[in-house]
């Protein structure tokens, strides 16, 4: 089945081609009338072919119809890009003009690549009928972090007052891996919840006799130490340290297209708190949602961090706003440190999960304090 959504998601350039050349279909309404008909056909498409053995899963209608749009945005990303010609000359005057700003074209080769191959994958797993809730919890982070900056951004930046009716088909981006998150939040997971000896002596042991994990809890407070200054920076915080970061490290927070303000403030007041609960997860035994949260939260870092990154240093953001020459090395070391932070919890998580479950009693044991246990066989007595 990935196959078959492999190659009908390449149907997408005859469309774009037809309504490039035919120009009633480059009307703003028409684009959106069009645009919502695509996806309807698409979904009836994949709907009819799978009546004979439906999936189980509804996800796999999402993912479906997603990988087709996947290919619409890398389309838009190698046009502006000047890679390729003649298929969205039409979207970029008449439809989404931010999508040629430097964080849109990075956001589309993430969407167009990544999420495209995430897609495939999950396909794969659900035709095949297997597990693949840690990928769908990946994919939900990073869909939804690009949506909500993306849908943010446009709002609060310099195209606020170009808003045409194709923008309101990314509510649906949006909406649908909300919908997805949710649904693989409360979907049994896919390893054990409860421990025995190994968990028990994993979970006995004090942080100082854990290196690895002392070096996650550093990486995690200079996290948060950076996502607070660049939030605080974001914000116009007077503070003398978040002037020098904006003047001499990162101007580009301080774009008029607004993506990088509309992020640091989601990684501010999300990601913040999600990288403190990260640290508390690694000093204290038992704590499951780890598993979890340190997937969802990978996801959207490693997204949002290509996006930032990448529109940084791409020729379409203006000079003022790109690094500075002599703090170019400085920055992007400490963006990918950044980046890579929640990605090595996800991987401590994932890899050696006996610190996060729960203990399962052993037989005979009640859960009560030896004191209290004598206690109580005493007065049964």
């Amino acid at each position: 089945m990935e196959t078959l959504v492999f190659l009908f998601s390449f149907s997408a350039l005859g469309i774009l081609y037809a309504m490039n050349t035919i120009p009633e279909f480059q009307e703003p309404y028409m684009i959106l009338a069009t645009g919502v008909a695509v996806l309807v056909v698409v979904f009836l498409f994949y709907f009819l072919i799978t009546r004979g053995n439906p999936p189980k899963d509804a996800l796999f209608f999402v993912f479906a119809v997603f990988s087709f749009t996947c290919v619409i945005d890398l389309i838009s990303a190698l046009e502006y890009d000047g890679i390729i010609s003649g298929f969205m000359e039409f979207y970029q005057k008449t439809g989404e003009p931010y999508l040629g700003t430097a964080y849109g074209i990075m956001m589309c080769y993430w969407d167009g690549i990544v999420h495209f191959i995430m897609y495939l994958m999950m396909i794969s797993r659900i035709t095949d009928r297997k597990a693949y809730r840690t990928l769908g919890l990946f994919w939900a982070g990073s869909l939804c972090a690009n949506m909500s900056v993306f849908i943010g951004g446009i709002v609060a930046g310099k195209y606020g007052s170009e808003i045409r009716p194709a923008f309101w088909l990314n509510f649906l981006f949006l909406l649908m891996p909300v919908w997805g998150a949710i649904t693989l939040f409360i979907r049994p997971k896919d390893r054990p919840l409860i421990g025995g000896y190994n968990a028990q002596h994993a979970q006995s042991m004090k942080l100082i006799w854990r290196p690895s994990d002392q070096i996650l809890v550093l990486l995690l407070l200079a996290a948060m130490a950076f996502t607070a200054l660049r939030g605080l920076a974001a914000l116009d915080s007077p503070l003398e340290a978040c002037s020098i970061y904006l003047k001499h490290y990162e101007p580009y927070l301080k774009d008029p297209v607004g993506y990088p303000r509309v992020m640091m403030l989601h990684l501010f007041f999300y990601g913040l708190p999600l990288l403190g609960a990260f640290v508390y997860g690694l000093l204290k035994p038992g704590c499951s949602w780890m598993s979890d949260w340190t997937v969802f939260l990978a996801g959207a870092m490693i997204q949002c961090q290509w996006a930032h990154i990448g529109g940084s240093l791409h020729p379409r953001t203006t000079a003022p706003f790109r690094i500075p020459d002599d703090a170019f090395w400085c920055v992007l070391a400490a963006n990918l440190l950044y980046t890579l932070t929640p990605i090595l919890v996800a991987l401590r998580v994932y890899s050696n999960h006996y610190f996060f479950l729960k203990i399962a009693p052993f037989p005979g044991q009640t859960g009560l304090p030896n004191s209290e246990e004598k206690d109580t066989k005493y007065k049964d007595k």
